[in-house]
């Protein structure tokens, strides 16, 4: 089902989750050289259009891997993930299993098996549920 999952999640949100991952390391949150910009742009192109769940996954995946921050990009886009998963009317045990394949996945660490049981079990919870998104708080 395609709807615009990331709509709450302006670049905005992404900078201050990424200073709020670093802040209580004291680690640098500042942007890179290289990967902040193409991030950036990727990011405000895509992230008000209508999508799969699992696009939207993939495209937090490729934000991590262009590494826009100096630190915590696996950190950051795995936490957006994680808000939207908690917006779905799941059950414990489905919130459990959705949000963790959904950061292996994000992460970049998912095996295929993995990927698999991600894109079969949203196909369930589509077809059960409908997988209505509530606001993100």
């Amino acid at each position: 089902m395609k709807r615009a999952w990331l709509l709450p999640f302006t670049w905005a949100v992404i900078v201050e989750t990424n200073r709020q991952l670093c802040q209580p390391k004291g680690a640098l949150h500042k942007p890179t050289s290289d990967g902040y910009e193409p991030t950036r742009q990727l990011w405000e192109s895509l992230y008000r259009t209508e999508m799969t769940l699992t696009d939207a996954t993939n495209l937090c995946r490729r934000c991590h891997q262009l590494a826009p921050f100096c630190n915590f990009n696996g950190n950051t886009f795995v936490a957006i993930i994680r808000k939207l998963v908690a917006t779905l009317p799941l059950s414990p045990d489905q919130a459990v299993a959705v949000r963790s394949l959904a950061g292996h996945i994000v992460a970049g660490i998912a095996t295929m098996q993995e990927q698999r049981a991600f894109a079969e079990l949203l196909d369930r919870l589509a077809a059960d549920s409908g997988i209505e998104p509530r606001e993100p708080s």
